[in-house]
């Protein structure tokens, strides 16, 4: 018998990737939801999952949380800037726990990404290399859902924000990414690297055009630049970080970071991926 846990199982990464596990053949009783708050995890047990406490920031939760544990989806933490130290908690306890095999959520491109949120998960890369530890890498691109929360205001006001210029971006549905995961986590190889992102090549240009098809709206896009977008952002109620990683996104998507030609995405789950056009219907309906 083998024993996978997912590490932020509420989350919407995590929580899809312990779904996948089970369609995937895995028993719920064989898969270990480790969570911060168990309370928010009532599903998972109801589903006959095991739940563990496990906070990144807490490195005595994490000894219990992997104990037994022989394979590992180790989802990055979305705190931009405490992650390089709560991922050495991670993976500290992984290494102490004897957990098998360690499968790590990382960005797509990072060791050459120009975008900010690539430095934390370079640092964790190395952390992984230098662990010990038998290692999967999953690159995620952008997920189409991080466009889906700009639809409704983009449809609203008839413009699309952004600053990615005429340059291509290759999104891809959450969902995907979990199942990606699972098949990873159930069937690779330590040492695999996979480069992660959908088959849709899409300009800013597009994303609009979607939300107008979608919507039945004009909507048109307009760029502006890196500075301007995150002063926008702000202006809307975003915070000043938040606004600041997701400006810099855009400006590296403009350089290409957000693009991509590989297969790995459809090729680990062995189907095609949700469309983005489905992604953003669903985000309306």
């Amino acid at each position: 018998m083998t024993t996978y846990a997912v590490t932020g199982a509420t989350g919407g990464l995590g929580g899809a990737a312990v779904a996948a596990l089970i369609r995937r053949g895995v028993a719920a009783s064989d898969i270990v939801a480790i969570v911060r708050d168990t309370t928010k995890a009532g599903t998972l047990a109801e589903s006959g999952v095991v739940v563990r406490t496990g906070d990144y920031e807490k490195p005595e939760t994490l000894a219990g949380a992997l104990a037994g544990v022989d394979k590992l989806l180790f989802v990055s933490g979305s705190e931009v800037g405490r992650r390089t130290a709560q991922h050495t908690n991670v993976i500290e306890a992984a290494k102490n726990a004897g957990v098998g095999l360690v499968a790590y959520t990382s960005l797509l491109g990072a060791p050459t990404s120009p975008l900010m949120l690539a430095a934390e998960h370079r640092e964790t890369e190395k952390l992984l290399a230098d662990s010990g530890l038998d290692v999967i890498l999953l690159r995620n691109g952008w997920y189409s859902e991080n466009y889906a929360a700009s639809a409704q205001a983009a449809i609203d006001g008839g413009v699309f924000y952004g600053s990615a210029g005429t340059a291509t971006v290759t999104p891809a549905a959450r969902a995907d990414y979990a199942d990606a995961a699972a098949a990873a986590l159930i069937g690779s190889a330590a040492g695999s690297v996979y480069e992660l992102a959908g088959a849709e090549h899409l300009t800013y240009a597009d994303i609009a055009a979607t939300f107008a098809a979608v919507s039945g709206t004009d909507v048109v896009y307009q760029d502006l630049p890196v500075a301007d977008y995150a002063a926008a952002l702000i202006q809307a109620g975003l915070p000043e970080g938040a606004a600041h990683v997701f400006s810099d996104s855009d400006g590296g998507a403009a350089q290409g970071a957000l693009d991509s030609e590989s297969t790995d995405l459809a090729d680990l789950r062995g189907a095609a991926g949700t469309t983005f056009a489905e992604v953003i219907g669903a985000a309306l309906r």
